[in-house]
């Protein structure tokens, strides 16, 4: 399962590289929730490596 740190700058580069929408826009940062199939598309999307796997 991955997971976005504190380290998100709330850019929104992660939702659209998604193929199942699990990336939703949170207050502050972006939340991956449970629809998350695991595929690390969004990993390389994010300029400040915030999404790490748990």
């Amino acid at each position: 399962m991955y997971k976005i740190t504190e380290e998100c700058i709330g850019c929104g580069a992660c939702p659209s590289t998604c193929p199942v929408n699990a990336i939703e826009e949170g207050t502050p940062i972006y939340t991956i929730n449970k629809d998350c199939i695991d595929c690390g598309a969004c990993v390389d999307s994010c300029p400040v490596n915030a999404i790490v796997q748990e």
